[in-house]
């Protein structure tokens, strides 16, 4: 589309001559009337009715897109993936706009007021003798095309094509396409490209049949929508097996707002007498049977059976199955009931109590009526939920409106007819639980009091375990939070409980942070860091020396000129008798002074063979370097433990003097300090 003078000069030349154009109402040409299409065929539009209708909602461009000249495509994703499409216009030169929308759960309708619908949209054209890299069709989505948004006009990097969007399974879309030219000229649409398939994959079938009353008439059941011009006027896609009647025509059901159905209406020549017949499909008068969306085809041959019953009142056939709680009850006719002899207050029916603990009562009734007033189930509302066990009748009685229950063949069902149910209790999935403490495994029993029947549980445990037993116990070698939850069933009513967090709190770790390096004249100090419910601490310093306290003094230690390392103890016990134990080894050294050699004998005799800062065990951030006299950097190192060994480079230094400088923070004050002096390297 694009917006130009010469557009403005045709809407006025319009108005002038008064040419007015119809509202888009034709079949395919609105919203809620859209063509079903798949992913296996291409679609052809012969003409396009000029008509008008209003704009879409777009969040993409700000210039209005147009639903006037537009026909409407429906489809639903089958798998998920990119889709790929493909306008042709029959005259290239047709300027072809349209916009792709998912309409999943929505009215199709909201498309024109909800801009979030929107998926993609390409309103490209280019003005009369423009020269662009593209023509005005085709258009669509299609492999190695970008964006989801392109709007009117040719100009920059505008193009006809769309990126292929992703759809989702399972999701429902419209895909609107406008002759913006209006030269009524039609396209085709193909659907290729992608990975995404929208094309059914349940093949076409007969589903059932039902006759009419008085036999003359048989409703056939498709097992899912399909195409109603496929179906012959006159019929002659059936015949019935034995050949006592003659079917004379058949009628699409819905196709007078649809271009599909999913039921049929067959009609005879003579009424069918009581008994089952087979009604078989062949190809008709227009050489196929039926086709779904996709032109594919119900089998040639496939039959189903319809049952003739004869002229007699309906009973109350059965019960759907009684559900936990019901507050509704649901019957099961074997023909049709007419929903106008349904009293809604429900007085046709009452409720007699068998055994049980409290009376029930109705409140209403209703069926699920179909188009002609007809329902083959009646739902009887309760006034109360029946939670209780119990054995109940439900029964058929005149009711408020004097009128009985009666079939779609005009049959009464006499009152006095009944069936009887029974309920369960409701059940409850609570549960309690105890834990065995123990040192290093934990157990944790499980009790749920089975009430009301239960005969099923389903245990989780930490979403890893699981058990089936009423009481099971469980084995925990972790501690920590745990979680647990159980589901309960009688065979009819089912609780869930709440996910249950327990804490197992007897994890027991002792630990403990000692001073690393004892200097002469220090005091070692230690600061227990265990974890768990503990009441007992035994330390053990080495020394000679105990203490039960969390905190204990500071230790006294001994030193000489041997580096001794001596080992500190914790034992901790927590409050169910359980230990565990720590050690650390603590380093006491004779010396802390810090200070560097003033020579050194690099020969490997095992004496002095190298230079290093000595007893640094109070130097942090600490650098030490060694210079030659030209000032050059022959040792560096942050470690004072690493110690220069007298060469430079793989090569033995010189014998000589050598400058070193010594920088570090100390521990105890916190003071920078900054050392300078020599060295004799002598071999």
């Amino acid at each position: 589309m694009i917006k130009k003078l010469s557009i403005l000069l045709f809407f006025v030349s319009a108005l002038t001559l008064k040419i007015v154009a119809q509202t888009c109402s034709l079949p395919g040409m609105t919203p809620d009337n859209a063509y079903p299409v798949c992913g296996i065929a291409v679609f052809h539009e012969d003409n396009v009715t000029n008509c008008t209708g209003p704009n879409v909602s777009s969040r993409g461009c700000t210039v209005g897109v147009t639903s006037s000249s537009s026909f409407w495509y429906k489809f639903t994703c089958y798998q998920t993936g990119t889709l790929g499409f493909l306008i042709s216009g029959i005259n290239a030169d047709d300027d072809y706009d349209w916009g792709l929308y998912d309409i999943t759960g929505r009215n199709p309708a909201d498309v024109f007021a909800d801009p979030s619908l929107e998926i993609s949209v390409n309103l490209y054209g280019i003005g009369a003798g423009g020269t662009v890299p593209f023509p005005n069709s085709p258009t669509g989505c299609r492999p190695g095309a970008s964006g989801n948004v392109h709007c009117e006009g040719s100009a920059g990097s505008n193009t006809p094509f769309n990126g292929m969007p992703t759809i989702t399974v399972g999701h429902e879309y419209l895909l609107m396409v406008t002759n913006w030219t209006k030269s009524t000229t039609g396209y085709d649409l193909s659907f290729a490209g992608g990975t995404a398939s929208i094309t059914d994959p349940k093949e076409p079938h007969l589903q059932s049949a039902r006759a009419a009353c008085d036999g003359t008439q048989t409703t056939i059941k498709l097992n899912k929508r399909m195409k109603c011009n496929s179906l012959s006027a006159d019929g002659t896609e059936f015949f019935l097996t034995p050949n006592v009647s003659n079917i004379i025509s058949a009628t699409a059901l819905g196709c007078t707002s649809a271009f599909d159905m999913d039921s049929l209406l067959l009609t005879l020549d003579t009424p069918l007498p009581p008994g089952t017949y087979t009604i078989t499909i062949k190809n008709g008068s227009d050489g196929n049977t039926i086709k779904d969306n996709c032109d594919r085809l119900i089998p040639a041959g496939e039959n189903i059976s319809v049952t003739v019953f004869p002229v007699f009142p309906t009973p109350m056939d059965s019960l759907t199955k009684v559900l936990c709680a019901p507050d509704e009850l649901q019957l099961v006719f074997r023909k049709n009931i007419r929903c106008s002899s349904i009293a809604a207050d429900g007085s046709d029916f009452r409720v007699n109590m068998i055994s049980g603990t409290a009376p029930v009562t109705v409140i209403g009734a209703s069926g699920v009526c179909n188009a002609d007033g007809l329902t083959p189930v009646i739902k009887v509302k309760l006034a109360a939920p029946i939670q209780t066990k119990g054995v109940y009748q439900i029964e058929l009685i005149s009711g408020s409106d004097i009128n009985p229950i009666i079939d779609e063949c005009g049959q009464v069902t006499a009152p006095g007819a009944a069936l009887t149910f029974s309920t369960k209790d409701t059940v409850n999935a609570d549960f309690t639980y105890n834990i065995l403490y123990g040192c290093k495994r934990d157990t944790i029993n499980y009790f749920h009091d089975g009430r009301n029947e239960v005969n099923l549980w389903k245990w989780n445990f930490d979403n890893i375990r699981s058990s089936t037993l009423q009481n099971p116990s469980m084995v925990y070698a972790t501690f920590g939070q745990k979680t647990a939850q159980l589901i309960v069933s009688n065979g009819v009513c089912r609780d869930t409980s709440a996910i249950k967090n327990i804490l197992l709190d007897n994890d027991l770790k002792a630990a403990f942070e000692a001073t690393a390096v004892v200097c002469p004249g220090d005091l070692a100090s230690f600061k227990d860091n265990s974890i768990g419910n503990i009441l007992m601490w035994n330390w053990d310093f080495g020394n000679n020396n105990t203490s039960n306290l969390q905190s204990p003094p500071k230790q006294v230690y001994p030193y000489s000129n041997i580096i001794r390392d001596v080992p500190v103890q914790l034992i901790v016990t927590n409050n169910i008798g359980c230990s565990d134990t720590a050690t650390q080894k603590i380093k006491v050294v004779g010396n802390c002074y810090i200070a560097v050699p003033n020579a050194f004998t690099p020969n490997n005799d095992g004496l002095n063979d190298y230079l290093y800062p000595l007893n640094a065990y109070k130097a942090k951030d600490l650098i030490f370097r060694v210079y030659n006299r030209f000032g050059q950097v022959l040792f560096q190192t942050a470690n004072w433990t690493n110690k220069w060994d007298g060469t430079f480079k793989g090569q033995g230094a010189d014998p000589g003097t050598y400058v070193w400088i010594l920088q570090y923070t100390h521990i105890d004050t916190g003071n920078r300090v900054e050392q300078k002096g020599t060295t004799v390297l002598l071999r």
